[in-house]
């Protein structure tokens, strides 16, 4: 924030009130999709009071290299997941759609409004369950398809066998996360809930952290064509 001269706010529960009550109610309170509506209205509202420029980063948003994250020259922008995992024979396979754990959005953009709204029909058309990921990656990666999207790519994520590799030093995992990433990444979701899920360890997390904060060296270019 202070080396784009851009005001840093954090956001509190409080956020999730400015979901309609009919609509928390139809997610059963799922916080993830609650917290996927209000930032899109946190963002809107922001821009409504005449900042050029509004960025949403999720809380365990790790920028670890300041100065190469650079925001695109686009109206809008989302972030890049690369997602690396096993499939039921064991073997590696790679997933690569966008996320919303960074969004950015300028004045005069034709997305944001477009997105919410979308959002918020879906949500009370649907009449089964609703996946978590419904109305963030989910929707914005359909879309994305569709329409190719601006997308950061230096805005990462990094899924547990990637992170665990990352610690080790390196791995198949890793490997394959660099081959599909189209750039060395400046900043990711470390995704804390795999942490809840006890599929990364506190401490596996607490090396990945300074890993990249102090050096980055899985991500350094070396190991990108």
């Amino acid at each position: 924030s202070e080396l784009n001269h851009f005001e840093n706010r954090f956001f509190n529960d409080k956020l999730f009130g400015s979901v309609s009550t009919d609509l928390q109610e139809k997610v059963k309170n799922q916080r993830v999709i609650v917290s996927d509506l209000a930032r899109l209205n946190a963002l809107r509202d922001a821009l409504s009071k005449g900042n050029d420029t509004v960025v949403w980063l999720d809380a365990d948003f790790l920028i670890f290299d300041p100065g190469n994250f650079n925001l695109p020259d686009e109206p809008f922008a989302v972030g890049r997941e690369v997602w690396v995992q096993q499939d039921k024979q064991g073997k590696l396979k790679v997933y690569k759609k966008v996320h919303n754990a960074m969004l950015m959005f300028r004045q005069g953009n034709s997305f944001l409004d477009f997105y919410l709204d979308t959002a918020e029909r879906l949500l009370r058309q649907n009449q089964g369950s609703i996946p978590p990921q419904f109305i963030g990656p989910k929707l914005l990666s359909a879309l994305h398809n569709i329409s190719q999207l601006p997308v950061m790519e230096t805005a990462g994520m990094l899924s547990p066998l990637v992170i665990k590799d990352i610690v080790r030093g390196g791995g198949e995992a890793l490997q394959r996360f660099i081959e599909q990433s189209t750039s060395p990444i400046s900043g990711a979701n470390l995704c804390i809930s795999s942490r809840d899920r006890e599929e990364v360890k506190c401490a596996e997390m607490e090396q990945l952290i300074s890993i990249l904060v102090n050096d980055g060296v899985p991500f350094s270019g070396k190991l990108y064509p």
